[in-house]
Protein backbone atom coordinates (compact mmCIF):
# COMPACT_ATOMS: atom_id res chain seq x y z
CA UNK A 1 0.00 0.00 0.00
CA UNK A 2 2.69 2.48 0.59
CA UNK A 3 4.49 1.50 -2.25
CA UNK A 4 1.41 2.37 -4.40
CA UNK A 5 0.84 5.52 -2.86
CA UNK A 6 4.36 6.61 -3.14
CA UNK A 7 4.10 5.44 -7.12
CA UNK A 8 0.86 7.41 -6.92
CA UNK A 9 2.29 10.50 -5.46
CA UNK A 10 5.56 10.45 -8.04
CA UNK A 11 3.13 10.22 -10.94
CA UNK A 12 1.16 13.06 -9.46
CA UNK A 13 4.18 15.38 -9.13
CA UNK A 14 5.36 14.42 -12.64
CA UNK A 15 1.83 15.11 -14.61
CA UNK A 16 1.73 18.41 -12.18
CA UNK A 17 5.30 19.68 -13.08
CA UNK A 18 4.82 18.52 -16.46
CA UNK A 19 1.00 20.49 -16.79
CA UNK A 20 2.87 23.73 -15.48
CA UNK A 21 5.38 23.44 -18.31
CA UNK A 22 2.99 23.23 -21.25
CA UNK A 23 0.73 26.10 -19.72
CA UNK A 24 3.67 28.32 -19.26
CA UNK A 25 4.73 27.59 -23.06
CA UNK A 26 1.31 28.53 -24.34
CA UNK A 27 1.04 31.37 -21.96
CA UNK A 28 4.19 33.10 -23.32
CA UNK A 29 2.67 33.85 -26.66
CA UNK A 30 -0.36 36.26 -25.60
CA UNK A 31 2.11 37.76 -23.67
CA UNK A 32 4.52 38.47 -25.71
CA UNK A 33 2.17 40.01 -28.30
CA UNK A 34 0.35 42.31 -25.88
CA UNK A 35 3.41 44.01 -25.26
CA UNK A 36 4.05 44.17 -28.67
CA UNK A 37 1.15 46.30 -29.01
CA UNK A 38 1.86 48.33 -26.11
CA UNK A 39 5.23 48.95 -27.91
CA UNK A 40 4.07 49.99 -31.30
CA UNK A 41 1.10 52.73 -29.43
CA UNK A 42 3.76 54.33 -27.16
CA UNK A 43 5.93 54.43 -30.40
CA UNK A 44 3.42 56.26 -32.64
CA UNK A 45 3.94 59.98 -31.86
CA UNK A 46 1.57 62.47 -33.37
CA UNK A 47 3.62 65.86 -34.47
CA UNK A 48 2.32 69.09 -33.23
CA UNK A 49 3.02 72.77 -33.25
CA UNK A 50 3.17 73.84 -29.80
CA UNK A 51 0.57 75.85 -28.38
CA UNK A 52 2.66 78.16 -26.98
CA UNK A 53 4.24 79.01 -29.99
CA UNK A 54 1.44 79.55 -31.99
CA UNK A 55 -0.08 81.83 -29.54
CA UNK A 56 3.11 84.27 -30.09
CA UNK A 57 3.59 83.59 -33.10
CA UNK A 58 -0.75 84.62 -34.10
CA UNK A 59 -0.35 87.75 -31.93
CA UNK A 60 2.47 88.76 -33.56
CA UNK A 61 0.94 88.46 -36.90
CA UNK A 62 -2.53 89.98 -35.70
CA UNK A 63 -3.50 93.42 -37.17
CA UNK A 64 -7.29 94.52 -37.90
CA UNK A 65 -8.92 90.96 -38.06
CA UNK A 66 -8.37 89.04 -34.78
CA UNK A 67 -6.34 86.04 -34.90
CA UNK A 68 -7.92 84.29 -31.69
CA UNK A 69 -6.13 80.85 -30.93
CA UNK A 70 -8.48 77.88 -30.59
CA UNK A 71 -8.07 73.79 -30.66
CA UNK A 72 -9.76 74.25 -33.99
CA UNK A 73 -6.88 76.57 -35.23
CA UNK A 74 -4.65 74.31 -33.56
CA UNK A 75 -6.08 71.05 -35.23
CA UNK A 76 -5.98 73.25 -38.95
CA UNK A 77 -1.95 74.15 -38.29
CA UNK A 78 -1.06 70.79 -37.48
CA UNK A 79 -2.89 68.88 -40.50
CA UNK A 80 -1.20 71.78 -43.00
CA UNK A 81 1.83 71.33 -41.66
CA UNK A 82 2.31 67.66 -41.01
CA UNK A 83 -0.14 65.77 -42.72
CA UNK A 84 -0.71 68.42 -46.03
CA UNK A 85 2.10 70.19 -46.48
CA UNK A 86 2.33 69.49 -50.32
CA UNK A 87 -0.71 71.91 -50.19
CA UNK A 88 1.13 74.47 -48.35
CA UNK A 89 4.33 74.84 -50.65
CA UNK A 90 1.51 74.70 -53.40
CA UNK A 91 -0.26 77.96 -51.68
CA UNK A 92 3.15 79.39 -51.07
CA UNK A 93 3.89 79.10 -54.93
CA UNK A 94 1.27 80.29 -55.96
CA UNK A 95 0.80 83.07 -53.85
CA UNK A 96 2.83 85.93 -56.35
CA UNK A 97 0.35 84.80 -58.53
CA UNK A 98 -2.59 86.47 -56.85
CA UNK A 99 -1.21 88.56 -53.86
CA UNK A 100 -0.01 91.71 -55.45
CA UNK A 101 -3.79 91.79 -57.40
CA UNK A 102 -5.09 90.90 -54.16
CA UNK A 103 -3.40 93.52 -52.04
CA UNK A 104 -3.61 96.79 -54.24
CA UNK A 105 -7.99 95.90 -54.64
CA UNK A 106 -8.20 95.19 -50.68
CA UNK A 107 -6.49 98.84 -50.06
CA UNK A 108 -8.78 100.03 -52.74
CA UNK A 109 -12.31 98.86 -50.61
CA UNK A 110 -10.40 99.95 -47.64
CA UNK A 111 -10.54 95.85 -46.39
CA UNK A 112 -7.76 94.24 -44.02
CA UNK A 113 -4.67 93.05 -45.52
CA UNK A 114 -5.25 89.62 -44.00
CA UNK A 115 -8.07 88.81 -46.07
CA UNK A 116 -5.72 87.55 -49.19
CA UNK A 117 -5.30 84.48 -47.04
CA UNK A 118 -9.02 84.25 -47.42
CA UNK A 119 -8.81 83.17 -50.76
CA UNK A 120 -6.73 80.42 -50.25
CA UNK A 121 -9.37 79.10 -47.57
CA UNK A 122 -11.83 79.39 -50.50
CA UNK A 123 -10.25 78.09 -53.71
CA UNK A 124 -6.74 76.91 -52.80
CA UNK A 125 -5.97 79.85 -55.21
CA UNK A 126 -7.74 78.32 -58.22
CA UNK A 127 -9.30 80.29 -60.68
CA UNK A 128 -11.45 77.90 -62.06
CA UNK A 129 -12.54 76.26 -58.53
CA UNK A 130 -15.92 74.64 -58.65
CA UNK A 131 -17.65 73.81 -55.42
CA UNK A 132 -20.61 70.88 -54.50
CA UNK A 133 -23.21 73.72 -54.51
CA UNK A 134 -22.15 75.68 -57.56
CA UNK A 135 -19.82 78.42 -56.32
CA UNK A 136 -16.68 79.71 -58.44
CA UNK A 137 -13.42 80.84 -59.27
CA UNK A 138 -11.18 82.37 -56.62
CA UNK A 139 -13.63 84.14 -54.14
CA UNK A 140 -16.30 81.00 -54.36
CA UNK A 141 -19.48 82.91 -55.33
CA UNK A 142 -22.52 81.34 -55.75
CA UNK A 143 -24.26 82.27 -59.37
CA UNK A 144 -27.05 84.05 -57.54
CA UNK A 145 -24.70 86.03 -55.79
CA UNK A 146 -23.08 86.43 -58.72
CA UNK A 147 -25.72 88.20 -60.22
CA UNK A 148 -26.47 90.28 -57.66
CA UNK A 149 -22.57 91.35 -57.82
CA UNK A 150 -23.22 92.18 -61.89
CA UNK A 151 -20.89 89.10 -62.78
CA UNK A 152 -21.90 87.81 -66.20
CA UNK A 153 -22.51 84.18 -66.39
CA UNK A 154 -23.19 82.15 -69.59
CA UNK A 155 -22.44 78.75 -71.12
CA UNK A 156 -19.46 80.44 -72.54
CA UNK A 157 -18.50 82.95 -70.30
CA UNK A 158 -18.18 82.85 -66.37
CA UNK A 159 -16.98 86.39 -64.82
CA UNK A 160 -17.09 84.57 -61.14
CA UNK A 161 -13.86 82.88 -62.78
CA UNK A 162 -11.94 86.45 -63.68
CA UNK A 163 -9.51 87.07 -61.04
CA UNK A 164 -10.22 91.15 -61.52
CA UNK A 165 -13.47 90.97 -61.23
CA UNK A 166 -14.39 88.41 -59.12
CA UNK A 167 -12.06 90.03 -56.20
CA UNK A 168 -13.40 93.50 -56.86
CA UNK A 169 -16.99 91.81 -56.36
CA UNK A 170 -15.76 89.78 -53.28
CA UNK A 171 -14.09 93.01 -51.87
CA UNK A 172 -17.86 94.79 -52.26
CA UNK A 173 -19.57 91.97 -50.60
CA UNK A 174 -17.63 91.44 -47.50
CA UNK A 175 -17.74 95.37 -47.33
CA UNK A 176 -21.56 94.90 -47.08
CA UNK A 177 -20.86 92.09 -44.49
CA UNK A 178 -18.99 94.22 -42.17
CA UNK A 179 -21.36 97.12 -41.99
CA UNK A 180 -24.27 94.95 -41.44
CA UNK A 181 -22.28 92.45 -38.22
CA UNK A 182 -19.56 95.42 -37.07
CA UNK A 183 -16.91 92.43 -36.79
CA UNK A 184 -14.62 90.79 -39.21
CA UNK A 185 -14.89 87.45 -38.33
CA UNK A 186 -18.98 87.31 -38.70
CA UNK A 187 -18.53 89.07 -41.93
CA UNK A 188 -15.95 85.92 -42.98
CA UNK A 189 -18.59 83.51 -41.59
CA UNK A 190 -21.83 85.38 -43.01
CA UNK A 191 -19.73 85.11 -46.17
CA UNK A 192 -19.56 81.43 -45.89
CA UNK A 193 -23.08 80.37 -45.15
CA UNK A 194 -25.02 83.61 -45.63
CA UNK A 195 -26.29 86.75 -43.05
CA UNK A 196 -29.15 84.98 -42.44
CA UNK A 197 -27.48 81.57 -40.97
CA UNK A 198 -25.12 84.02 -38.72
CA UNK A 199 -28.01 86.30 -37.43
CA UNK A 200 -29.86 83.05 -36.61
CA UNK A 201 -26.95 81.38 -34.64
CA UNK A 202 -27.23 84.58 -32.52
CA UNK A 203 -30.19 84.57 -31.86
CA UNK A 204 -30.78 80.84 -31.01
CA UNK A 205 -27.01 81.22 -28.72
CA UNK A 206 -27.62 85.01 -27.45
CA UNK A 207 -23.66 85.36 -28.38
CA UNK A 208 -22.36 88.86 -30.35
CA UNK A 209 -19.13 87.08 -31.67
CA UNK A 210 -18.24 84.20 -33.64
CA UNK A 211 -16.54 81.57 -31.10
CA UNK A 212 -19.70 82.95 -28.84
CA UNK A 213 -21.88 81.38 -31.61
CA UNK A 214 -19.73 78.93 -32.81
CA UNK A 215 -21.94 75.96 -31.61
CA UNK A 216 -25.24 77.22 -33.35
CA UNK A 217 -23.14 77.50 -36.98
CA UNK A 218 -23.57 75.33 -39.91
CA UNK A 219 -20.71 72.83 -39.26
CA UNK A 220 -18.54 73.92 -42.39
CA UNK A 221 -19.08 77.59 -41.16
CA UNK A 222 -17.09 76.61 -38.00
CA UNK A 223 -14.14 75.71 -39.47
CA UNK A 224 -14.15 78.17 -42.07
CA UNK A 225 -12.39 81.02 -39.79
CA UNK A 226 -10.28 78.94 -37.76
CA UNK A 227 -8.49 77.98 -41.13
CA UNK A 228 -7.96 81.24 -42.14
CA UNK A 229 -6.30 81.77 -39.05
CA UNK A 230 -4.51 78.34 -39.82
CA UNK A 231 -3.53 79.74 -43.41
CA UNK A 232 -2.48 83.15 -42.44
CA UNK A 233 0.07 81.36 -39.93
CA UNK A 234 1.22 78.87 -42.34
CA UNK A 235 1.91 81.59 -44.88
CA UNK A 236 4.13 83.16 -42.81
CA UNK A 237 6.17 80.96 -40.86
CA UNK A 238 5.88 77.59 -43.24
CA UNK A 239 9.40 77.86 -43.82
CA UNK A 240 10.54 77.21 -39.88
CA UNK A 241 8.36 74.05 -40.26
CA UNK A 242 10.69 72.89 -43.03
CA UNK A 243 8.04 74.19 -46.22
CA UNK A 244 9.80 75.99 -48.76
CA UNK A 245 8.23 77.34 -52.05
CA UNK A 246 10.49 75.67 -54.87
CA UNK A 247 9.02 76.93 -58.02
CA UNK A 248 7.13 80.24 -57.88
CA UNK A 249 4.00 80.91 -60.31
CA UNK A 250 4.17 84.64 -61.30
CA UNK A 251 1.49 86.78 -64.14
CA UNK A 252 2.31 86.34 -67.82
CA UNK A 253 2.93 89.64 -69.29
CA UNK A 254 -0.20 90.08 -71.74
CA UNK A 255 -1.54 92.83 -74.49
CA UNK A 256 -5.31 92.46 -74.90
CA UNK A 257 -7.08 91.88 -78.02
CA UNK A 258 -10.58 92.91 -78.70
CA UNK A 259 -13.14 89.69 -80.10
CA UNK A 260 -16.47 90.50 -81.33
CA UNK A 261 -18.73 87.18 -82.91
CA UNK A 262 -18.03 83.60 -83.25
CA UNK A 263 -14.29 82.87 -81.92
CA UNK A 264 -12.72 79.66 -81.25
CA UNK A 265 -9.56 79.48 -78.91
CA UNK A 266 -8.10 76.74 -79.83
CA UNK A 267 -7.73 77.77 -83.64
CA UNK A 268 -6.71 80.90 -82.59
CA UNK A 269 -4.02 79.32 -80.37
CA UNK A 270 -3.20 77.23 -82.97
CA UNK A 271 -2.28 80.08 -86.18
CA UNK A 272 -0.53 82.43 -83.83
CA UNK A 273 2.14 79.80 -82.16
CA UNK A 274 0.71 80.69 -78.50
CA UNK A 275 -0.19 77.96 -76.12
CA UNK A 276 -3.98 77.27 -75.16
CA UNK A 277 -3.21 76.35 -72.05
CA UNK A 278 -1.59 79.90 -71.45
CA UNK A 279 -4.22 81.28 -72.95
CA UNK A 280 -6.69 79.58 -70.88
CA UNK A 281 -4.81 80.45 -67.90
CA UNK A 282 -4.78 84.19 -68.72
CA UNK A 283 -8.01 84.09 -69.38
CA UNK A 284 -9.84 81.76 -66.91
CA UNK A 285 -13.55 83.23 -67.19
CA UNK A 286 -13.40 81.29 -70.62
CA UNK A 287 -15.30 78.09 -69.65
CA UNK A 288 -14.86 76.25 -73.00
CA UNK A 289 -12.78 77.41 -76.07
CA UNK A 290 -15.19 79.21 -78.20
CA UNK A 291 -16.77 82.31 -78.00
CA UNK A 292 -20.43 82.31 -79.52
CA UNK A 293 -21.31 84.80 -82.40
CA UNK A 294 -23.46 87.42 -79.82
CA UNK A 295 -20.01 88.19 -78.40
CA UNK A 296 -19.32 91.83 -78.07
CA UNK A 297 -16.31 93.70 -77.36
CA UNK A 298 -14.54 90.74 -75.14
CA UNK A 299 -11.28 91.55 -73.92
CA UNK A 300 -8.95 88.13 -74.88
CA UNK A 301 -5.52 88.72 -72.77
CA UNK A 302 -2.39 87.40 -75.23
CA UNK A 303 1.09 86.32 -74.03
CA UNK A 304 3.58 89.88 -75.18
CA UNK A 305 5.83 87.32 -76.37
CA UNK A 306 3.95 85.78 -78.96
CA UNK A 307 2.00 89.07 -79.99
CA UNK A 308 4.22 90.38 -82.30
CA UNK A 309 4.68 87.03 -84.78
CA UNK A 310 0.47 87.29 -84.23
CA UNK A 311 0.76 91.03 -85.03
CA UNK A 312 2.43 90.72 -88.24
CA UNK A 313 -0.23 87.67 -89.30
CA UNK A 314 -3.35 89.22 -86.97
CA UNK A 315 -6.22 89.51 -90.49
CA UNK A 316 -5.45 85.34 -91.51
CA UNK A 317 -5.03 84.48 -87.96
CA UNK A 318 -8.26 86.09 -86.86
CA UNK A 319 -10.58 85.17 -90.27
CA UNK A 320 -9.22 81.27 -89.42
CA UNK A 321 -10.19 81.72 -85.75
CA UNK A 322 -13.26 83.61 -86.12
CA UNK A 323 -14.37 80.65 -88.85
CA UNK A 324 -17.85 78.93 -87.62
CA UNK A 325 -18.02 75.35 -88.41
CA UNK A 326 -20.93 74.25 -90.30
CA UNK A 327 -24.42 74.07 -88.56
CA UNK A 328 -25.44 70.64 -87.57
CA UNK A 329 -29.06 69.48 -88.25
CA UNK A 330 -30.72 69.00 -84.45
CA UNK A 331 -27.99 71.07 -82.94
CA UNK A 332 -29.47 74.16 -80.67
CA UNK A 333 -27.55 76.73 -80.84
CA UNK A 334 -26.58 79.72 -78.15
CA UNK A 335 -28.92 82.27 -77.40
CA UNK A 336 -27.87 84.91 -79.21
CA UNK A 337 -27.84 87.92 -76.69
CA UNK A 338 -26.38 91.04 -77.31
CA UNK A 339 -23.50 91.41 -74.27
CA UNK A 340 -20.96 94.14 -74.17
CA UNK A 341 -18.18 93.08 -71.62
CA UNK A 342 -16.42 95.09 -69.45
CA UNK A 343 -13.02 96.84 -69.94
CA UNK A 344 -9.94 94.74 -69.31
CA UNK A 345 -8.41 95.31 -66.08
CA UNK A 346 -5.70 92.72 -65.53
CA UNK A 347 -3.00 95.08 -66.87
CA UNK A 348 -3.51 96.05 -62.96
CA UNK A 349 -3.18 92.90 -61.87
CA UNK A 350 0.83 92.44 -62.95
CA UNK A 351 1.26 96.08 -63.37
CA UNK A 352 2.76 95.76 -67.12
CA UNK A 353 2.48 98.37 -69.47
CA UNK A 354 -0.31 97.22 -72.25
CA UNK A 355 0.88 97.86 -76.10
CA UNK A 356 -1.99 100.47 -77.29
CA UNK A 357 -1.97 98.93 -80.80
CA UNK A 358 -3.51 95.73 -79.22
CA UNK A 359 -7.35 96.72 -79.72
CA UNK A 360 -8.68 94.68 -82.49
CA UNK A 361 -11.96 93.60 -83.47
CA UNK A 362 -13.29 90.15 -84.94
CA UNK A 363 -16.34 92.63 -86.63
CA UNK A 364 -20.01 92.16 -86.15
CA UNK A 365 -21.46 89.03 -85.05
CA UNK A 366 -23.26 86.59 -87.29
CA UNK A 367 -26.60 86.89 -88.63
CA UNK A 368 -29.72 84.24 -89.07
CA UNK A 369 -29.30 84.15 -92.99
CA UNK A 370 -26.01 82.38 -92.08
CA UNK A 371 -27.82 79.25 -90.05
CA UNK A 372 -30.78 79.57 -93.09
CA UNK A 373 -27.90 79.14 -95.58
CA UNK A 374 -26.66 76.09 -93.77
CA UNK A 375 -30.17 74.55 -93.25
CA UNK A 376 -30.65 74.83 -97.44
CA UNK A 377 -27.67 73.91 -98.06
CA UNK A 378 -28.17 70.32 -96.35
CA UNK A 379 -31.26 70.06 -97.99
CA UNK A 380 -30.72 70.41 -101.21
CA UNK A 381 -28.31 67.17 -103.67
CA UNK A 382 -24.98 68.09 -104.32
CA UNK A 383 -25.19 68.70 -108.36
CA UNK A 384 -28.01 71.26 -107.82
CA UNK A 385 -27.56 74.45 -108.06
CA UNK A 386 -28.03 77.02 -105.47
CA UNK A 387 -30.08 79.79 -105.32
CA UNK A 388 -29.25 82.82 -103.47
CA UNK A 389 -31.25 83.54 -100.63
CA UNK A 390 -31.21 87.33 -101.03
CA UNK A 391 -33.83 86.94 -103.46
CA UNK A 392 -36.36 85.94 -101.02
CA UNK A 393 -38.37 88.92 -99.75
CA UNK A 394 -39.00 88.87 -96.15
CA UNK A 395 -43.01 90.40 -94.71
CA UNK A 396 -42.23 92.43 -91.81
CA UNK A 397 -43.38 89.92 -89.31
CA UNK A 398 -46.40 91.03 -86.89
CA UNK A 399 -45.51 92.15 -83.35
CA UNK A 400 -47.37 91.00 -80.37
CA UNK A 401 -47.06 91.59 -76.68
CA UNK A 402 -47.69 89.25 -74.06
CA UNK A 403 -47.95 89.78 -70.87
CA UNK A 404 -46.69 87.39 -67.81
CA UNK A 405 -48.83 85.82 -65.74
CA UNK A 406 -48.71 84.10 -62.25
CA UNK A 407 -47.26 80.61 -62.76
CA UNK A 408 -45.55 81.45 -66.01
CA UNK A 409 -41.90 80.51 -67.21
CA UNK A 410 -39.72 81.69 -70.20
CA UNK A 411 -39.94 78.37 -72.06
CA UNK A 412 -44.12 77.36 -71.40
CA UNK A 413 -44.42 80.86 -73.62
CA UNK A 414 -42.01 80.36 -76.43
CA UNK A 415 -43.77 76.59 -76.29
CA UNK A 416 -46.88 78.69 -76.40
CA UNK A 417 -46.21 80.63 -79.38
CA UNK A 418 -44.38 78.24 -81.18
CA UNK A 419 -40.86 80.37 -81.23
CA UNK A 420 -37.67 79.63 -79.90
CA UNK A 421 -36.62 80.21 -76.34
CA UNK A 422 -33.18 81.72 -77.49
CA UNK A 423 -35.47 84.18 -80.50
CA UNK A 424 -37.83 85.41 -77.25
CA UNK A 425 -34.97 85.80 -74.84
CA UNK A 426 -33.21 88.20 -77.69
CA UNK A 427 -36.14 89.97 -78.54
CA UNK A 428 -36.96 91.16 -74.82
CA UNK A 429 -33.21 91.31 -73.93
CA UNK A 430 -33.19 88.87 -71.49
CA UNK A 431 -29.67 87.88 -70.23
CA UNK A 432 -31.43 84.66 -67.67
CA UNK A 433 -34.96 82.70 -68.21
CA UNK A 434 -36.46 84.59 -64.71
CA UNK A 435 -39.70 86.35 -65.27
CA UNK A 436 -41.78 88.52 -63.20
CA UNK A 437 -45.68 88.67 -63.02
CA UNK A 438 -46.81 91.29 -64.75
CA UNK A 439 -43.63 91.86 -67.23
CA UNK A 440 -44.49 92.63 -70.65
CA UNK A 441 -42.69 90.45 -73.65
CA UNK A 442 -42.47 91.20 -77.00
CA UNK A 443 -43.24 88.20 -79.13
CA UNK A 444 -42.69 88.92 -83.29
CA UNK A 445 -44.41 85.94 -85.59
CA UNK A 446 -44.12 84.89 -88.99
CA UNK A 447 -40.47 85.11 -89.53
CA UNK A 448 -39.56 81.46 -90.88
CA UNK A 449 -42.93 80.65 -91.83
CA UNK A 450 -43.28 83.90 -94.53
CA UNK A 451 -40.03 82.84 -95.78
CA UNK A 452 -41.74 79.30 -96.65
CA UNK A 453 -44.48 80.57 -98.41
CA UNK A 454 -42.38 82.75 -100.58
CA UNK A 455 -40.42 79.71 -101.56
CA UNK A 456 -43.60 77.86 -101.76
CA UNK A 457 -44.97 80.41 -104.51
CA UNK A 458 -42.72 79.40 -106.93
CA UNK A 459 -44.58 76.28 -107.26
CA UNK A 460 -41.38 74.20 -108.39
CA UNK A 461 -40.74 70.81 -106.12
CA UNK A 462 -36.92 72.29 -104.92
CA UNK A 463 -38.91 75.17 -103.78
CA UNK A 464 -40.32 73.35 -101.94
CA UNK A 465 -38.13 71.08 -100.16
CA UNK A 466 -36.41 74.24 -99.26
CA UNK A 467 -39.67 76.01 -97.83
CA UNK A 468 -40.54 72.91 -95.47
CA UNK A 469 -37.26 72.95 -94.55
CA UNK A 470 -37.28 76.32 -93.52
CA UNK A 471 -40.73 75.74 -91.89
CA UNK A 472 -39.69 72.97 -89.57
CA UNK A 473 -36.44 75.11 -88.99
CA UNK A 474 -37.84 76.85 -85.73
CA UNK A 475 -38.81 74.31 -83.75
CA UNK A 476 -37.51 70.63 -83.24
CA UNK A 477 -38.94 67.64 -81.66
CA UNK A 478 -36.88 66.74 -79.85
CA UNK A 479 -34.01 69.23 -79.14
CA UNK A 480 -30.50 68.41 -79.41
CA UNK A 481 -27.24 69.46 -77.60
CA UNK A 482 -23.80 69.18 -79.02
CA UNK A 483 -21.32 69.20 -75.98
CA UNK A 484 -18.43 71.29 -76.85
CA UNK A 485 -15.28 71.23 -74.69
CA UNK A 486 -15.55 72.66 -71.19
CA UNK A 487 -19.59 71.70 -71.33
CA UNK A 488 -20.75 70.51 -67.83
CA UNK A 489 -24.64 69.34 -66.83
CA UNK A 490 -24.58 72.00 -64.70
CA UNK A 491 -23.89 74.30 -67.54
CA UNK A 492 -26.54 72.63 -70.04
CA UNK A 493 -29.24 72.54 -67.54
CA UNK A 494 -28.94 76.35 -66.72
CA UNK A 495 -29.19 76.59 -70.65
CA UNK A 496 -32.14 74.90 -71.29
CA UNK A 497 -34.30 75.02 -68.32
CA UNK A 498 -33.97 71.35 -66.79
CA UNK A 499 -32.65 70.04 -63.85
CA UNK A 500 -29.30 67.52 -63.51
CA UNK A 501 -31.83 64.54 -63.03
CA UNK A 502 -34.53 65.15 -66.22
CA UNK A 503 -31.40 65.02 -68.72
CA UNK A 504 -29.62 62.49 -67.40
CA UNK A 505 -32.90 60.56 -66.94
CA UNK A 506 -33.85 61.40 -70.34
CA UNK A 507 -30.80 60.28 -71.71
CA UNK A 508 -29.84 57.37 -70.05
CA UNK A 509 -26.52 58.77 -68.26
CA UNK A 510 -25.58 57.80 -64.75
CA UNK A 511 -22.10 59.77 -64.48
CA UNK A 512 -21.37 63.43 -64.56
CA UNK A 513 -19.16 63.24 -66.91
CA UNK A 514 -19.56 64.00 -70.96
CA UNK A 515 -17.50 63.67 -73.87
CA UNK A 516 -17.23 66.79 -76.82
CA UNK A 517 -19.32 65.88 -79.45
CA UNK A 518 -21.93 63.96 -77.50
CA UNK A 519 -25.54 64.67 -78.39
CA UNK A 520 -27.81 64.85 -75.75
CA UNK A 521 -31.44 64.96 -75.93
CA UNK A 522 -32.66 68.27 -73.94
CA UNK A 523 -36.33 68.95 -74.77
Amino acid sequence: MNYLNRGLLTFGLMSAVLAGLTTGARAKTPIQLDSTIVKKDTIALVPTVPDSLLRGRLAKLQKSIPLNYHKAVQAYVDYFTFRKASTTKTMLERMPLFFPLYERVLAQYGLPDEFKYLSIVESALNPRAISRAGAGGLWQIMPGTGRDLRLYQDDYVDERMDPVKATEAACKYLRDLYNIFGDWELAMAAYNCGPNAVKRAMRRSGGDSFYTIYDALPKETRGYVPQFVAFTYLMNYASDHGIVAEKYEYPIPHDTIQVSGYFNLETFAKHSSMALADLQKMNPAITTTILPEYTNHYPLRVPREQYGYFASRRRAILDSASRRPNVMEHSLLASAEDVRYGTDTMGAWNELGRNPLARISLGEPLTDRVNDEARLANAESADEPEEDIETVVLRKPKKQTYVVRKGDNLLQIANRYNVELYDLKRWNHLRSTSIRRGQKLVILKEVAETRAERLADQGTAKSRKKAEVLAKSKHYKPRYHRVQSGDTLWNIVQRYDLTIDQLKRMNHIRSNSLRPGQKLIVG
